[in-house]
């Protein structure tokens, strides 16, 4: 449902263009029933905003987002080459505990690693042996859908096309008599006027005379 239910007559193919004059004294007419907040507040027509109620996740990238910090979503070193720890022997074990814990970290990020190239290794021989088919066939599917765009857009540039000359046909065929009866309107507002002035000529003459009738 429209918010606005006015209808405004408009007769672009009779009517003259108003002056820039006018249209300057019109603007400001418009502009001075405005208030102050009319371009930040909403239409009083305008339902109200639903309440948004994000999750931590989102919440926080939007976080982010207004703060400008830079997206951290995919933590990249640990595909990259590992140096491997300092050299066990056979009493480090009970002098230095922490070195099998280095080594099964870098063993872990290492099977990471390899899975990582193992994958990628795949894929593209996946895009090898079907990525061009694939993208011929993602092609020819956007064509489609553009001239089917496209095709939309001529059949509507005709619709409007249509309308206007309809319009215009219509309006030019009624010119006459719009202009006709515009004629006799301003006459009849002339002879009106001029009866009412008249009128009020006469009511001063009888008040003049029976003023004087008076004395």
């Amino acid at each position: 449902m429209p918010l606005i239910q006015d209808s405004h007559d408009s007769l672009p193919y009779i009517d003259p263009d108003i002056s820039l004059q006018t249209r300057s004294e019109a603007e400001a007419l418009v502009t001075k029933e405005l208030s102050d907040k009319h371009t930040g507040t909403p239409h009083p027509l305008l339902p109200q905003l639903r309440s948004h109620s994000f999750s931590p996740c989102i919440a926080a990238e939007l976080e982010r987002v207004s703060a400008q910090q830079p997206l951290k979503a995919i933590d990249t070193s640990r595909y990259e080459a590992l140096e491997p720890p300092t050299m066990t022997d056979p009493t480090s074990d009970e002098t230095r505990p922490q070195l099998p814990e280095a080594w099964t970290t870098t063993l872990q990020k290492a099977y990471a690693s390899s899975t990582h190239l193992h994958t990628r290794l795949q894929n593209l021989a996946l895009l090898e042996r079907f990525g061009k088919n694939a993208w011929l066939v993602g092609n020819s599917q956007l064509e489609e859908i553009l001239k089917g765009i496209e095709k939309d857009l001529v059949e509507t540039r005709e619709q409007v096309e249509q309308v206007g000359q309809t319009r215009q046909y219509t309006q030019e065929g009624v010119k006459g008599e719009m202009e006709s009866l515009d004629d006799g309107w301003r006459k009849g507002v002339g002879r009106l006027m001029e009866v009412q002035v008249a009128s009020e000529h006469v009511k001063s003459q009888i008040l003049e005379k029976r003023r004087q009738g008076a004395v």
